[in-house]
């Protein structure tokens, strides 16, 4: 190409090239609002259910939490009267180990177990469509639902479990019957329904990640193993941070089973914190206690999420 020609190319594209962001800022202004209010316009079916169902219910219980309420009389301004008791309070600390203690238990339970199932399923396996449907079908199971069945399996007098057990000679133990056996049995009917769910995120992961990355550790002489723990898990890190990130949203969360299966009982050996703040708001009429625990649990999940998200430097693999 001649460098007349050259010359006249570059200013074609001078001319049709977009404007830099100095120029863009100068715009009028009328133009400028015209834009966003377009965008405002594309992102009111979405904008409005999260201003009426999540930033608006927020800011209510943010204000609620300064003041004494009990749902049907006026509010009495308290300040932080209520998350200072709540900080001190020993009902409180112990709703909030017992919710440590039910990640603790369920998280590990969770994780390899969907991990086993999604490593069974990536192979060449007769049925395995089907397979993961059965797999994944706790999964759109309501909750009252897996939990009243769980309820009913753990029966120590009549359940299933028990029975079988005492088929070898061994005493099942209480379930959620029993203080020590309570939390454990949620811990179960949790990874159950669960299991699914994290079978489908990592079995993605697993099929993203390149074959000749195998057939490279094979032909330097790796076994499974050392093909799991330096090919798998390093490759399926962004997998397993989505899922131990979301598990941990959700196990701070938890309520659904607890209601069901004991009502945080017995004796509050199994009682949570959204547990706890139900009881506040509808049996003991202390809405503005109750929203007060809710904002601290925010906050314990926002400084684990942020910590989470610090820390995935180190050991999240995205190449």
């Amino acid at each position: 190409m001649s460098t007349v020609a050259l010359r006249q190319a570059a200013a074609e594209a001078s001319v049709t090239a977009p404007p830099p962001a100095a120029a863009r800022r100068k715009q009028p202004k009328g133009k400028r609002l015209k834009y966003g209010l377009t965008i405002a316009l594309f992102l009111l079916p979405s904008l409005i259910p999260l201003l009426a169902f999540v930033i608006g219910p927020m800011i209510t219980a943010a204000w609620t939490s300064l003041h004494s309420w009990n749902l049907i009389g006026p509010m009495q301004w308290v300040g932080l009267d209520n998350y200072a008791f709540l900080l001190t309070d020993p009902a409180t600390q112990q709703a909030f180990l017992h919710t440590v203690y039910y990640i603790v238990g369920y998280l590990p339970i969770v994780y390899i177990g969907g991990l086993g199932l999604a490593l069974a399923l990536n192979t060449a396996l007769r049925g395995r469509a089907f397979l993961r449907g059965v797999y994944f079908l706790p999964v759109i199971t309501s909750w009252v639902v897996v939990a009243l069945v769980w309820r009913w399996l753990l029966n120590p007098s009549t359940g299933i479990v028990n029975t079988v057990l005492s088929w070898v000679g061994i005493e099942g133990p209480g379930w959620w019957a029993d203080p020590v056996w309570a939390m454990p049995s949620i811990i179960l009917a949790s990874a159950w329904k669960d299991l699914g769910f994290v079978m489908v995120i990592l079995l993605a992961g697993l099929q993203t990640i390149n074959p000749d990355l195998y057939e490279a550790a094979s032909l330097d002489g790796a076994g499974w193993r050392r093909r799991l723990f330096s090919v798998t898990l390093p490759m399926l890190s962004p997998s397993t941070f989505f899922v131990i990130v979301l598990s941990l949203i959700n196990g701070f969360q938890v309520f659904d089973q607890v209601y069901v299966m004991t009502g945080g009982g017995p004796n509050n050996s199994s009682q949570v914190v959204v547990g706890m703040v139900y009881d506040l708001t509808f049996r003991y009429g202390q809405a503005g206690m109750a929203s007060a625990l809710s904002w601290l649990l925010f906050f314990v999940i926002l400084i684990v999420t942020l910590i989470q998200f610090y820390g995935q430097r180190r050991w999240v693999n995205y190449d």
